[in-house]
């Protein structure tokens, strides 16, 4: 599979001249040769920011950030502040024209969006997908006045959310599957299911469900795990569900995984979220003690995903 980098080139995203400045917005403020005055600045909801050494709050919001620079440098000098100011204003992160990215992506988190984008941008932006991200992302469409009105002159105001094939998208590169994105949208990268295998195995940790490797079963997550270690008791093996493991409880149904190894019993499913325990040939007390010690730590377990 590509990744995000290989899809994509870099871009850079900058608010129009014309932009008007709303309340929440963040603000990146240079006023030059004045370092304790050029840093970002969030516009309160009532609209102004507050700058170091200027008394009384500046209006911020329903200006183009050309008139708000134009506004600072006035109040800079009419306060005999600084002489001849330089001030500029760049618009950082706007909630109004943003795009939201959630779930499995490694930077969740809201960018800015000015204009048309796309699926595979607002992907790269977030630094790509989470080991345990699954195969579909869904998004929804957000503010509809700011979508450009389609052939009918309708801009779609009730438009239902798209399921978007990842894996299909990173691999072709099919502009039908990269989305135009616009502001107010929402992007969210479904999380996969995960089968944890723990204990005396080669190869512990997570191995992330897609749809090449379900239905998942012991024998298929022991292939995963690289096979037993030689002191492993294999008969002696659990499945620990996903309520019980949250729960911190180490109860879960026996599993005779060298019978299953050998033939002599039938292979069992494994649900998203089971943990495969497998003992090491200790003794009783301390081979509960080591499902507890699994059942605690499964979350924390590396995650393979397979290519």
């Amino acid at each position: 599979m590509a990744s995000l980098s290989e899809t994509r080139a870099e871009t850079h995203v900058l608010a129009p001249r014309d932009y008007v400045i709303s309340p929440d917005d963040l603000l990146d403020i240079t006023v030059f040769d004045v370092p304790e005055m050029s840093r970002r600045y969030r516009v309160s909801p009532t609209g102004a920011i507050s700058i170091p050494l200027v008394d009384v709050p500046i209006s911020a919001a329903g200006l183009t950030p050309d008139q708000l620079s134009g506004a600072i440098r006035e109040r800079l000098q009419n306060g005999g502040l600084v002489r001849n100011p330089e001030v500029t204003v760049e618009i950082a992160e706007s909630r109004l024209h943003s795009v939201a990215v959630e779930g499995a992506v490694k930077r969740p988190q809201i960018y800015p969006v000015f204009g048309k984008t796309t699926l595979l941008d607002v992907l790269a932006q977030a630094e790509g997908l989470a080991d345990d991200a699954g195969d579909v992302a869904v998004v929804s469409r957000g503010n509809a006045s700011l979508r450009p009105a389609n052939t009918d002159g309708d801009r779609d105001a009730e438009a239902a959310p798209a399921q978007v094939d990842l894996k299909r998208l990173m691999e072709t590169n099919d502009p039908l599957l990269n989305l135009d994105l616009y502001p107010g949208d929402r992007v969210t990268v479904e999380r996969a299911g995960i089968v944890y295998v723990v204990g005396a195995v080669n190869r512990p940790g997570g191995f992330v469900l897609t749809s090449e490797h379900q239905p998942m079963t012991v024998l298929k997550a022991l292939a995963l795990a690289e096979d037993l270690k030689p002191t492993a008791r294999g008969n002696d093996a659990l499945i620990i569900p996903p309520k019980t493991a949250s729960s911190g409880n180490a109860q879960g149904t026996p599993v005779r995984v060298k019978d299953i190894l050998a033939g002599r019993a039938p292979d069992q499913p494994l649900e998203a979220n089971e943990i495969l325990f497998v003992p090491d040939s200790l003794g009783q007390r301390a081979m509960r003690r080591a499902a507890e010690a699994a059942v605690q730590a499964a979350t924390g377990v590396i995650i393979w995903r397979l290519p």
